[in-house]
């Protein structure tokens, strides 16, 4: 299974929180990452995305065929993201926009075995791929792409 985490881009200030839009630079970004993320789309991609306005405009710059995942949403555990996304066992692909500090924890937790405060920058995508190697599960990083760099 492949699993791609998709920091929504940069957004405005303000309140409420579920409804802050991207600002010009995060749609460049969101645009940059998923120019970035077409040349290399992995087959049977599933998009899941948080419930919020960034995360889903974010989503658009890539695609219009995705979920809302009420189980992305600011604030939930990563068993619930886990759960959300079906990792490891889902098959597949999935595609995973959500928020910090939530996807830097999950991070942490597929290549450390321990959740911990790692940062994913506003628009970066990681792109993780668990594999079976003599008996053994694994987790490999395959890319970290910041916006500033796709």
């Amino acid at each position: 299974m492949d699993l791609l985490l998709w920091r929504h881009a940069e957004a405005v200030d303000g309140l409420p929180d579920s409804t802050r839009e991207l600002t010009e630079r995060g749609i460049k970004q969101a645009h940059k990452v998923a120019e970035w993320l077409e040349k290399r789309r992995p087959k049977k991609l599933r998009v899941l995305v948080s419930p919020t306005t960034r995360t889903r405009q974010t989503a658009s710059a890539f695609t219009q065929n995705f979920e809302v995942n009420p189980g992305l949403a600011p604030g939930n555990d990563i068993t619930t993201l886990l759960a959300a996304c079906g990792w490891p066992d889902a098959g597949g692909s999935v595609l995973v926009v959500g928020h910090q500090p939530e996807l830097g924890r999950l991070a942490a937790l597929l290549l450390s075995g321990h959740e911990a405060d790692w940062t994913i920058k506003k628009g970066a995508l990681w792109w993780f791929t668990n594999r079976v190697r003599d008996d053994e599960t694994q987790t490999v990083l395959r890319a970290v792409v910041p916006a500033d760099l796709a």
